[in-house]
């Protein structure tokens, strides 16, 4: 009777899961088709899941704008070096706030939380990076969020959970502090290194609000401000302006296609972290 009742709960529990799955799939799937889908198929409503005919024109009329290429390229750049820097202070910065022997460090782990939930507002952050000469540079883009609050709180909990022993064992074998660090405690530490690299990855690749506000040199756009201007400017296409398209491509077919373009690269990259990124999130949120 028991097996009846699980069997019974799996087949509804994996039904409600498939269909709650297809809801989120279902639109990525629409996008793609609309993206390759002719013209006429488009404004006649046919697309639904595949595409409807053969139409790359979206695609190339894309990649043959310098300025999406280069807001691309703009982009890559800044989620390389914005990893790249969080990363590297926040890990340094949650380490020693995980030893029980650093004098003050509830004072500046709460002062750290502290700007989790205020902060300055928007106007004044403005003017400060004025001040500091960062307006329409890159720097402005994630110098102000170097360190994420809830992305240390998950470091610094990873790392209270390591064990002690460890440490002390490379003490006797003669390791500075130093070499503990960069030779035993962040090989342990590559789950959660890899879940804080896909979810700053992920912010600076879909960093638009600061670029509107700081960025002034259309060279320096990134995709998703490159994104906005572009979806604004397909919908203010007129009828007749849609159908001179007909034959080739409509806005339908470019705003698909650009928003592909600003999710795919993310898509392609977390499969071979995901893994980690669970294991990561799992550990780092229970340990400590």
């Amino acid at each position: 009777m028991n097996r009846k009742k699980t069997s019974v709960f799996s087949v509804v529990n994996y039904t409600l899961l498939t269909l709650v799955s297809l809801t989120f799939l279902y639109p990525f799937l629409y996008t793609i088709a609309v993206s390759f889908s002719g013209p006429q198929a488009i404004l006649s409503g046919h697309v639904f899941l595949w595409p409807v005919g053969s139409n790359t024109g979206a695609y190339q009329a894309l990649f043959k704008d310098a300025s999406m290429i280069h807001a691309l390229l703009f982009t890559a750049q800044l989620t390389v070096f914005g990893v790249l820097a969080s990363l590297a202070m926040t890990v340094v910065t949650a380490y020693p706030l995980s030893k029980k022997e650093l004098k003050g460090k509830n004072i500046l782990l709460n002062l750290i939380i502290f700007t989790m939930y205020f902060n300055g507002g928007m106007i004044p952050n403005y003017l400060l990076i004025k001040q500091l000469g960062l307006l329409d540079r890159i720097g402005a883009l994630f110098l102000p969020g170097l360190i994420d609050t809830f992305l240390l709180i998950i470091m610094l909990n990873y790392f209270r959970g390591l064990p002690v022993e460890i440490e002390e064992a490379a003490k006797v074998e003669g390791a500075n502090n130093f070499r503990i660090f960069r030779s035993v405690v962040i090989p342990l530490s590559m789950p959660v290194i890899a879940t804080l690299i896909i979810f700053y990855a992920v912010g600076y690749w879909n960093s638009f609000f600061d670029a509107l506000l700081y960025m002034q040199s259309t060279d320096k756009y990134t995709l998703q401000l490159k994104l906005y201007i572009v979806l604004n400017a397909l919908d203010s296409y007129s009828t007749s302006q849609v159908e001179s398209y007909s034959n080739q491509i409509i806005p339908e077919n470019l705003k698909a296609a650009t928003v592909l373009v600003a999710t795919v690269p993310i898509l392609i990259v977390y499969p071979f972290l995901q893994k980690y990124f669970i294991k990561g999130v799992t550990i780092g949120a229970i340990k400590g």
